[in-house]
């Protein structure tokens, strides 16, 4: 009787892409730091709002409130043509979109500028858009599918100028931070590969309205214990502007 034998398969042009970006985020030194939060009164607020938010939009507006007080957040450790933090005027959150396509799912970066000068309504509207619209017509999508064509190694040279040499188009194209949850499939992300200073990440909501929500940061820009007051600071901004943005939504709609 003859052995199963398996088959070679190509990668694709977003394979490489997630390859390189895991390349680059091991050469982070990367540190988490978690809190759990009480957040109680603002799930109870969440339902009665219609529509009603995804906590990723409610979670990076609220980061991206903090970085107007913490400018920490807004700087990158950029290594060429000398050790220096380059601080961007404001922040991008870049947040994860998944996409079908006919040969595979991608996760998509859906950047979002000033997302803390923008209403919950217009981030679920940009969110919906790169959800729903075709890949084709997000940047976002168009650039990734480039940047897997080009031959390797001069690919991971664009990579290194794009995060270590031009603090500019490095926020263009990846942003301040990130926020990442696979909470909508029942799960939480306990570790990440940051690719910048720092990523947001949580796990589920227990029963009581508790939720661990976890800060991943690159030690070369902050340190743990100013990590610590953003955790807290996060929690004020959610259990108060958040609420009070939400309850000014529910009785709008009334």
């Amino acid at each position: 009787m003859s052995k199963a034998v398996g088959r070679s398969l190509p990668v694709s042009p977003y394979r490489r892409v997630v390859t390189d970006l895991m390349h680059f985020s091991q050469q982070v030194p990367a540190v988490t730091v978690e809190r759990r939060m009480d957040l109680s009164e603002l799930v109870a607020a969440r339902e009665s709002a219609s529509p009603r938010p995804c906590w990723t939009i409610l979670f990076s507006k609220a980061y991206a409130i903090l970085g107007r007080d913490y400018p920490v957040l807004r700087r990158s450790y950029m290594k060429f043509p000398r050790p220096r933090f380059y601080e961007y005027p404001h922040s991008i959150a870049a947040l994860n979109v998944e996409r079908r396509l006919p040969t595979e799912d991608v996760v998509l970066f859906c950047l979002i500028r000033d997302p803390e000068n923008r209403s919950l309504e217009e981030l679920a509207a940009i969110v919906r858009h790169h959800r729903d619209a075709p890949v084709e017509e997000l940047s976002t999508y168009r650039r990734s599918a480039a940047m897997g064509r080009i031959p390797w190694p001069l690919r991971r040279w664009v990579w290194w100028g794009a995060l270590n040499v031009f603090g500019q188009t490095r926020c263009h194209n990846f942003g301040t931070f990130s926020v990442s949850s696979i909470a909508s499939q029942g799960a939480g992300l306990l570790h990440l590969l940051p690719i910048l200073t720092s990523a947001l990440h949580y796990g589920l909501f227990d029963d009581d309205g508790r939720i661990d929500m976890r800060i991943t940061f690159d030690h070369r820009v902050m340190d743990g214990a100013t990590v610590a007051r953003i955790l807290t600071d996060l929690e004020s901004v959610l259990t108060g502007e958040m609420m009070r943005e939400l309850t000014a939504s529910v009785r709008q709609a009334a």
